[in-house]
This record gives structure tokens, C-alpha cells and sequence, in this order.
């Protein structure tokens, strides 16, 4: 295009430069017209803003360097498809991730990564620097089977009872009155009343707590005097599994962690602690035809607890989570070390380390 705005023909342009003796045979071929026009059109035109959602390719570079990279780009993607969890472990435990974690549907391999750098949780995040910011909450992070006949139930009744299974963890470690230290009085109705020793104990746990008789290793509970709870939310992962027991019972067992964020009882208090609770529960629910039991309970075939900051040794119906100096004192334990994250072992593993004697050291809280 001349300075008058006339479009000039490509035959002249070519011919032109023929003339001139411009083109020599390995030059590069001038554009079109209409090519000349564009590129005059954007040269003359200022630069764009770069869209945040914008993908500009980078520029390839021929060579052998490429073809190696490409090779450990492609094997880095294997193993991020054959070991997420490990890889995230190699920048410090994925702290930019913040998707929910799939359901616990069977025990998993290895335990959480580790972040690099811990990050103090705050009233706003209860849960950062933790795992369990990527665990469900409540019911949510407790996985439930698919219901299939079994003993003396049909597949719909093992459906019903393990929805009834669960209302009993509500009930007993997810309650906002129960974790404020009411009486469990909704999970307490359906324990059978009928099983010999269970009245006494129960009476017992709560009126006069010790180790042989603590409510802690079936009901979560806090002082509310001593310390309240952070929000409305307590994190979980876990699951709940079935088999068939004892004449034709249906045992259900729940195997759950429980994360609780706490801070001290008194006005403007900010600093965040975590009482983090690991709960194995044994539950038969009986043909009432072979035992004697009431409708809608269950048996209690076994309960434990393995919980971290939750007072040591201290059996006083209550978690008593520590704060600051006292905390890291207790963390230094004699006891043994124990991730309280950690789901790779049964509770029966678990258990084996602990000391009737001698505190636990939690390795990361």
C-alpha cells in the first residue's frame, strides 16, 4: 500500500524487486499486499494487555536438549500418576492443593506428606499446616459401604443399619452439645442397656471417670470452661466395614479419625490447638430372636482411643488440649512416637507402642 492509501498489485511488487535486484535466490519471500497491510496495521496499533486466562505458547527451540527434556517431563508424569502422594511429599506435602481428598474406601499405603514449612493455624484456617484441611467434613470424610445381605439381615436392613451405625458417631463425636461436655444421652439410647456390665460402666464413666471407666474412649468431650471448639466444623477420615459375627450379627466397625480445633475458653483468645482423635468402634447389631437386646441397639463388642493433645493420663470425664510452653513440653513425651495423621496401621498395631506409663510424642499435630 502506497503513502495515498492505493493497494499496489503483487505482479508489480514482484516485478520491482526483479528490476532492483533485491531478490537473491535463498531471500526471503516480501508478503502479499494484503500481508504488507496487516503487518503495517499491527505494527501501527498498541500492545495488548495479556489475558490472566490467556495461553501464549512458548517459542520451540530446535535441538537435542528438547528431546531430553521432553523425556523427563513425560517420566516425571508417570510417576505423578503412579505416586501423587510421594510427589507431593517432594514440595513439601502439596500445600497449594486444597482439593478434597476421595473417600477412605480401603486402608491406605502410607500416611499424609509432611509440609516443608508448618503453617500455624489461625480462627479463620483451624486447619492449616494440617492434613486434615483436605479431609471431609463430618460425615463426609467417613466412608460407608455398599450394603449387601448379610447374617440375619437383608441388603436393605444392612443399609438401615449402617445409616443407624453412623447416626451413633454423630452422635457420640460429632454433636456440638456432646463436644461442649453435655451428656451423650442419644448415642448412650442406643447402646443395649441389656449387655451385662454396660449400665454400670456408663454410670461409672461419667460420674467418677478413671482409665477403666473413661467416657473419652467412646464420646468425645470438652470442658467448656477450659476451651471452645473453632467454628462449627470437626474434620474426619474413616470408615465404617461390616461382617458377619456371632450368630448371624451383623458387627460394624468404625474406624475414624477425628480433628478437633480448639482455642482457650476466655475472651479474644486466638491461638489454635488441635486434639486430634483416633476412635475404634465395635458395634454387633444382634438378631433379636437369638439375643436378648432392644430394638434399634447394638452390642459394644470393643472401643479404643489413641488421641494427641488431649491431656496425658489425665482421666477426667474431658480432652485437656494444652496451649503454647505447656504443649511442646507435653510433645516431647517419653513415650512412643506416633504420627496422629497416620492410617496405614490398624488399631491393634497402633496400640502396641503406647505406654500405660508414659506419654506419647506426636510428631506433627
Amino acid at each position: 500500500m502506497d503513502k495515498d492509501g492505493v493497494s499496489i498489485p503483487d505482479e508489480e511488487w514482484e516485478r520491482f524487486l526483479r528490476d532492483a535486484g533485491v531478490a537473491a535466490p535463498d531471500a526471503p519471500k516480501e508478503p502479499s499486499a494484503r500481508a504488507r497491510a496487516v503487518t503495517r496495521r499491527l505494527r501501527e496499533q498498541p500492545a495488548q494487555p495479556v489475558g490472566w486466562r490467556t495461553h501464549q505458547p512458548v517459542r520451540r527451540r530446535r535441538g537435542k536438549g528438547w528431546y531430553v527434556a521432553g523425556l523427563l517431563v513425560a517420566a516425571v508424569l508417570l510417576v505423578v500418576a503412579l505416586a501423587p502422594g510421594r510427589v507431593a511429599g517432594w514440595f513439601g506435602g502439596g500445600g497449594g492443593d486444597n482439593r478434597p481428598l476421595a473417600a477412605e474406601s480401603v486402608r491406605p499405603d502410607e500416611p499424609p506428606p509432611t509440609e516443608a514449612a508448618v503453617r500455624r493455624p489461625t480462627l479463620d484456617q483451624p486447619f492449616r499446616g494440617s492434613p486434615a484441611a483436605r479431609w471431609g467434613d463430618g460425615t463426609a470424610g467417613i466412608y460407608m459401604p455398599p450394603a449387601r445381605a448379610t447374617g440375619w439381615m437383608s441388603e436393605e436392613q444392612v443399609a438401615r443399619t449402617l445409616d443407624r451405625s453412623l447416626d451413633f458417631l454423630v452422635a457420640s463425636s460429632l454433636d456440638p452439645g456432646v463436644l461442649r461436655g453435655e451428656r451423650p444421652k442419644r448415642a448412650i439410647a442406643m447402646i443395649n442397656p441389656r449387655q451385662r456390665g454396660m449400665k454400670d460402666y456408663l454410670a461409672t464413666a461419667f460420674s467418677a471417670p478413671s482409665r477403666e471407666n473413661d467416657p473419652l474412649t467412646l464420646f468425645s468431650r470438652f470442658d467448656r470452661t477450659d476451651v471452645r471448639l473453632v467454628g462449627d466444623v470437626v474434620k474426619t477420615r474413616g470408615r465404617l466395614t461390616y461382617r458377619e459375627g456371632e450368630r448371624g450379627a451383623v458387627e460394624v466397625t468404625a474406624d475414624v479419625t477425628y480433628v478437633y480445633p480448639v482455642v482457650r475458653a476466655a475472651e479474644k483468645s486466638d491461638e489454635v490447638a488441635r486434639t486430634i482423635v483416633r476412635r475404634e468402634t465395635v458395634m454387633s447389631w444382634d438378631d433379636p430372636a437369638k439375643v436378648n437386646i432392644e430394638p434399634n441397639t447394638f452390642s459394644l463388642l470393643s472401643d479404643r482411643v489413641d488421641s494427641t493433645n488431649g491431656g496425658c493420663f489425665d482421666h477426667t470425664g474431658y480432652f485437656r488440649p494444652e496451649f503454647g510452653t505447656a504443649r511442646a513440653d507435653s510433645g516431647s513425651g517419653e513415650g512412643h512416637a506416633v504420627d496422629p495423621y497416620e492410617r496405614t496401621t490398624t488399631m491393634d498395631e497402633r496400640m502396641k507402642g503406647a505406654s500405660e506409663d508414659k506419654c506419647g510424642k506426636a510428631t506433627r499435630s
